[in-house]
């Protein structure tokens, strides 16, 4: 078998450090001992945006914000989902990651990054999401491996009451706040739900078709 070579690495702000492996054409991106994605098992992280757009339905201009830029697979999903007219912003914390898409991850990222539907944000997605009031039709967030702040503690403010209200805020009428994760989480389909949407719970899995490893996607809708 071939072995995982490591690339790079690179800090995560507020603590912990990425790291970037090969083996062959297949990557990964490490912390410490989780995987937090492979680019061979991507369904579930096509899946965030698929189902996020089939909800939104055939809005005329519809305006994205994505949490965590990953390995481009719920970007790359949601451009084929969309029209000439949609807006996509990729808020991304860690620059390394935006490095890694366009130099060793290249060949993964295709064109995507250079789609004049794309705009890159080297920033916190929740400093976006508190932006400003109704100015995104969908939130998809996938900056962790669930409603917990697994790679930074601060994000555990994403997905507590004050962070869920403002990504209520932040979307416009039938609005989708898009969340994937590792598993179910029934506390916080509660706080979900608390916060005024009208919520979803799907299982996808890994492999994007019938077998393998299933993760959660929540689909929560401002009425």
């Amino acid at each position: 078998m071939i072995p995982w070579l490591k690339l790079d690495t690179a800090p995560v702000p507020g603590g912990g450090e990425l790291r970037l492996m090969r083996r062959g054409d297949e990557f990964s991106i490490m912390l410490g001992a989780n995987e937090l994605m492979n680019s061979r098992n991507n369904g579930s992280e096509q899946a965030l945006a698929t189902i996020t757009c089939e909800r939104l339905g055939a809005r005329p201009d519809p305006r994205l914000l994505i949490g965590g830029l990953g390995m481009g697979f719920t970007l790359r999903a949601a451009l084929g989902a969309l029209g000439p007219a949609a807006a996509i912003t990729v808020a991304e914390l860690v620059p390394a990651v935006l490095a890694w898409a366009r130099g060793p991850m290249a060949a993964v990222f295709g064109d995507c990054l250079s789609d004049p539907r794309v705009t890159l944000r080297e920033a916190d997605v929740g400093e976006l999401i508190g932006a400003g009031p109704s100015r995104y039709d969908a939130i998809l967030l996938d900056v962790d491996n669930g409603p917990q702040g697994l790679t930074r503690p601060a994000n555990d403010a994403l997905y507590g009451m004050a962070g869920l209200s403002a990504a209520r805020a932040a979307l416009r009428d039938g609005g989708v706040l898009a969340v994937w994760s590792s598993g179910p989480d029934r506390e916080f389909v509660k706080r979900i739900r608390k916060a005024g949407f009208l919520v979803d719970e799907r299982s996808v899995r890994a492999s994007g078709g019938r077998t393998g490893i299933k993760y959660v996607v929540w689909i929560a809708t401002r009425p």
